[in-house]
């Protein structure tokens, strides 16, 4: 069987791309299409010598910089990538993966990250963030993206089935596309993230840079509380709102390796997360290392985070996206520190294991894969019958003249049963097998 896998671009890898890992794992015989691939070498040993299939924006001006000032082409250019071939087609979609061209015969099945956040339910957010909230810009803007919408809507017909990473991205697929989703929650891979027991007096965040993370926010709050230490990991288009903070007590040091990373997670006294993400990987991934986490109560954190004071505790939620909120949360972690174990976040970071993803994937695809044959078997069965049907009332004309049609039900049987036979040479659309290794 020939699989497609459709992701939006390779820029970086982040959470969306540890699920396309799991993809690729999953089906090694797959081929991958995108619409740019600009993806560093030092990050690219998981496709694993993949050629990636790419689209006319890999080959425009300042693509490779600025790829995400080519949104209003990107509908156009998913649309061009050709996966006619395939029987399967996996698209991993935060933008325009999904909006891939499909045929009747063919099985789309798309995991959504989100809806295209800045056109939908954080428009506003996104136009403010941007500085284009009134103007001829402005209107531009607004008219690409109503236009998107709409492009966004009458594609999600063209999937058979759809995938969310979190209940509340499936309550954003409703929204959006009038649609049910399934809800398969991403892996975080226990193997590189062990548990460390010893926690030393500092708190951490880790993340890429960009407004809707709030990692400036963060910062504020910090300075507010000069006796905490915080350190900082990442880079990003945030990182000068983030040093224009004074804060003697934050240390910022920029992106890092996965070990500096990973030793930070297991020593930090808990991980702090301010942004309303779709999923979030990251707060996991730091319950992996037996860190406690304080987030947004928004989001993917709510099914991520036991945020509840009680038994099996593993962090504190904070309500609103404020300096004042956040260090609320801060010393209500202290006074519940002793009671949120390392144990505690280890085991609810199982809950969301690699060999979880891939169980509950592959079943997924195995059953759509099954309900597609099994669609096309019955659509071969009516095409029998009514050709059947069509030469039972087809008038005879023989040379034989007496020879009459058949009257009762056994000699029109027989007579199908001939029809059958004469025929031996008529071609008939194969079934696809509902198994992967078919």
């Amino acid at each position: 069987m020939k699989i497609a896998i459709v992701h939006d671009w390779l820029t970086l890898k982040g959470g969306a791309e540890a699920c396309l890992e799991e993809f690729l794992d999953l089906y090694p015989q797959a081929d991958l299409f995108c619409v740019v691939d600009f993806l560093p070498e030092d990050e690219r040993a998981f496709l694993k010598g993949r050629r990636v299939t790419t689209s006319f924006i890999q080959r425009l001006p300042w693509a490779s910089k600025r790829y995400r000032s080519y949104l209003p082409f990107m509908p156009l250019a998913i649309e061009q990538l050709d996966v006619t071939g395939y029987d399967l087609v996996i698209s991993a979609s935060a933008a325009v993966a999904k909006g891939v061209i499909t045929g009747p015969d063919q099985v789309h099945i798309s995991y959504i990250h989100s809806p295209i956040r800045y056109a939908w339910d954080l428009q506003h957010q996104y136009l403010g963030e941007a500085g284009l909230t009134k103007g001829v810009k402005s209107a531009l803007a607004r008219l690409i993206l109503h236009y998107i919408r709409m492009w966004d809507t009458r594609t999600s017909n063209g999937v058979d089935d759809m995938i969310a990473n979190s209940a509340f991205v499936a309550r954003r697929i409703r929204k959006a596309y009038g649609r049910k989703a399934t809800v398969i929650h991403p892996p975080v891979n226990l193997d590189r993230f062990n548990m460390g027991a010893a926690k030393e007096d500092f708190y951490i965040t880790v993340s890429r840079m960009v407004p809707y993370k709030r990692i400036p926010l963060i910062v504020e709050a910090f300075a507010k509380m000069p006796h905490r230490r915080l350190i900082v990991i990442g880079d990003g288009p945030e990182m000068a709102a983030v040093q224009a903070v004074h804060a003697p007590n934050v240390m910022i040091m920029g992106r890092q390796s996965d070990e500096v990373v990973v030793s930070h997670l297991q020593r930090a006294k808990a991980f702090l997360f301010a942004a309303e993400e779709d999923f979030g990987i990251a707060p996991l991934e730091a319950q992996a290392c037996g860190t406690p986490v304080i987030a947004l109560s928004k989001g993917g954190a709510r099914e991520t985070i036991r945020g509840r004071d009680g038994e099996g505790q593993t962090g504190v939620f904070f309500s609103e996206q404020s300096t004042d909120s956040i260090v609320a949360a801060v010393e209500h972690f202290e006074r519940r520190q002793q009671d949120i174990t390392p144990e505690a976040c280890r085991a609810n970071a199982t809950r969301f294991s690699t060999e979880r993803f891939r169980r509950e994937f592959s079943a997924f695809v195995d059953r759509a894969m099954e309900r597609s044959s099994n669609e096309l078997s019955r659509s071969d069965s009516v095409s029998d019958r009514s050709h059947a049907d069509a030469v039972l009332e087809k008038p005879y004309s023989d040379e034989a003249s007496d020879r009459v049609a058949p009257q009762t039900s056994e000699q029109k049987a027989s007579l199908v049963r001939l029809h059958q036979v004469d025929n031996h040479d008529e071609v008939r659309r194969p079934t696809r097998s509902g198994t992967i290794g078919a």
